[in-house]
């Protein structure tokens, strides 16, 4: 029996390496990651993550799980909007949730903040655990997607939403291959620049590429059981949010 294989960028490796790879990636990175997200997206990832939370609407008392939480970005928006509440950070890669605890909204926040280290695909929660789930620009760097989507439904309340916002496909392909020659020829080498790495930011260029267009993502999101699913394009297209429900 052959070993199943998965993308890393453009490599194809072995899916029991990938995790360990996107850990290494990351661990490197999670001193330097918010200057990252405002390279690979010029700054209006913050645009998007204010959309996200708008769709979302997050009200007092709710319990919120944001998978490749990261440094918490997400999670200090959540608690601001929702007034009271927790949010539990969960990441692959321990670098990033220490790197996190370090800002001061952490600090301030501390009472409602549960940092975890996990894996999306087993997820170490109980069935029915939170009202709200996010995930953002991380579902691409899992081995599988849609064993995190299945993961989501399973740890969601009945009356859970889900909320993934990810890096997407433009409907233009005049205009993708506009951005594609952007994201190709410029985001490594900005990354080089700013953070001394092009081989962590060519990854992450080759891993939006990689990742499923907004109609093919929106039936993952079905297949995992989420009713009223449907998606909105940010920035005609480069970032898609995608919603559902477990009912």
């Amino acid at each position: 029996m052959t070993d199943k294989t998965t993308h890393f960028g453009a490599r194809t490796v072995r899916e029991d390496e990938k995790a360990g790879m996107v850990r290494s990636l990351f661990s490197d990175v999670a001193n330097k990651y918010d200057i990252m997200n405002d390279v690979m997206s010029m700054g209006i990832h913050r645009i998007w993550k204010e959309a996200m939370m708008d769709w979302l609407a997050p009200r007092p008392g709710q319990k919120l799980l944001d998978v490749a939480g990261g440094t918490g970005d997400v999670s200090f928006k959540f608690l601001a909007r929702a007034g009271s509440g927790h949010a539990t950070v969960l990441d692959l890669t321990e670098g990033m949730l220490v790197e996190g605890r370090k800002r001061a909204e952490a600090t301030s926040l501390a009472d409602s903040l549960t940092w975890v280290s996990g894996d999306a695909m087993a997820l170490p929660f109980e069935d029915n655990s939170f009202d709200v789930y996010t995930i953002s620009f991380g579902i691409r760097n899992v081995t599988r997607p849609q064993e995190a989507l299945n993961e989501a439904y399973r740890v969601l309340r009945p009356g859970g939403r889900l909320m993934v916002l990810e890096f997407s496909q433009l409907p233009n392909p005049a205009m993708q291959k506009a951005y594609d020659l952007y994201s190709f020829n410029v985001i490594p080498r900005m990354g080089q620049i700013i953070a001394n790495d092009y081989d962590s930011y060519q990854y992450l260029v080759e891993s939006i590429r990689n990742f499923p267009d907004q109609e093919t993502f929106l039936g993952m999101v079905r297949a995992a059981g989420f009713a009223n699913a449907k998606y909105r394009n940010l920035t005609m297209g480069v970032a898609a949010l995608h919603s559902g429900w477990k009912i």
